[in-house]
């Protein structure tokens, strides 16, 4: 018997349904380089639990009459520094990074999926996306958290947001979370690819490369938080698969904030003591960043270079993110498409 599909009453009103979503999600930006907007973009970021995990009694009195007061016109001369005529660094590289997965995901209407992407802090919010993906009728969405490796304060705190959006939702989408990838083969052999091109093509050749991670505090580390180990995985699984003996690499933490102690070493202590120490030619890798941004090309790309040649440094390179570079849209290919396995 043939299945004749049901028709709908002539008074039905028009539903989208049907489809599927990949939603690729970042930090989060300031809307604008300036004090107003970075306070505003502040204020999201660091009342966020997962990301300062004091009791709001304690902490709240710090931010609004402290932090927020002080630390936004300072942020807002390093935004100006790095910002550029499509806005924010961060922003500009993971909307290219959607459009260009796209395509190579294929239209809905082909038997592909929509592409979108959205900021954990800041615009565009994870709750318009998710809610523009469903009116565009995607039933099923596939959450990427373009953090290689696991957090508390990054990957679980996009997972909140987004289910905070469901639940006020009387439709929900179906939801699926791109696993942390810190250890994957695509990942691992992009980052080798693209580092060692890099590597190659700089005018001077490196006694040391750092790999630089986002910093955080140690207390995270101990409450059991695997950040620190899947970065030291991921260093160790780069360095076998750059094969570069003459080359040595260290490991390190950077963007420490407040009085606690974090992760170390810490990246701005190391290039002083390796500058101290007589080491002359530098690179820099962040192999924990999917997109370059105030932490790679300010902190860095100015502030790091700055500190090793006034410490008697002679050359000191930043070596790009995979951005939305061949090697990294690949790999982005690769681990988005087996998530949306049995979807497509």
């Amino acid at each position: 018997m043939t299945h004749q599909p049901q028709q709908l009453p002539a008074d039905h009103p028009p539903v989208n349904s049907g489809n599927i979503a990949v939603l690729l999600v970042n930090l989060g930006t300031p809307d604008a380089p300036d004090t107003k907007s970075v306070k505003r973009y502040l204020a999201e970021f660091l009342s966020d639990r997962r990301v300062v995990e004091i009791p709001p009694i304690a902490w709240q009195p710090i931010l609004r009459g402290i932090i927020l007061n002080t630390r936004p016109k300072k942020s807002a001369h390093a935004y100006s520094q790095v910002w550029t005529e499509d806005g924010s660094p961060l922003a500009a590289i993971t909307r290219a990074q959607a459009e260009k997965l796209q395509p190579m995901l294929g239209a809905p209407e082909t038997g592909g999926v929509k592409v979108d992407w959205a900021m954990r802090y800041g615009n565009p919010s994870i709750q318009s996306r998710i809610e523009a993906l469903m009116a565009d009728g995607c039933e099923r969405i596939l959450l990427a958290p373009l953090y290689p490796q696991y957090s508390g304060a990054t990957t679980a705190t996009v997972v909140d947001k987004a289910a905070e959006t469901l639940g006020k939702m009387r439709w929900q989408a179906s939801l699926r979370t791109l696993p942390p990838y810190h250890d994957d083969p695509a990942y691992i052999g992009a980052l080798a690819s693209d580092l060692g091109a890099q590597l190659d093509a700089l005018d001077f050749t490196p006694e040391v490369l750092l790999l630089s991670f986002h910093g955080m505090p140690q207390r995270t580390l101990e409450l059991g938080d695997p950040y620190h180990c899947h970065c030291r995985k991921t260093a160790r699984l780069l360095e076998d698969r750059l094969a570069r003996p003459d080359l040595r690499i260290l490991i390190t933490f950077q963007s420490r904030f407040g009085p606690a102690k974090w992760l170390e070493p810490a990246t701005d202590t190391t290039i002083g003591l390796e500058a101290d120490a007589g080491t002359k030619r530098m690179a820099v890798a962040t192999p924990g960043f999917s997109a370059d941004c105030l932490e790679t090309l300010e902190e860095i790309a100015i502030q790091g270079r700055e500190q090793f040649l006034d410490a008697g440094g002679e050359h000191f390179a930043t070596l790009a993110c995979l951005n939305d570079r061949p090697e990294g849209m690949a790999m982005l290919e690769t681990i988005v498409r087996r998530e949306l396995s049995g979807w497509i």
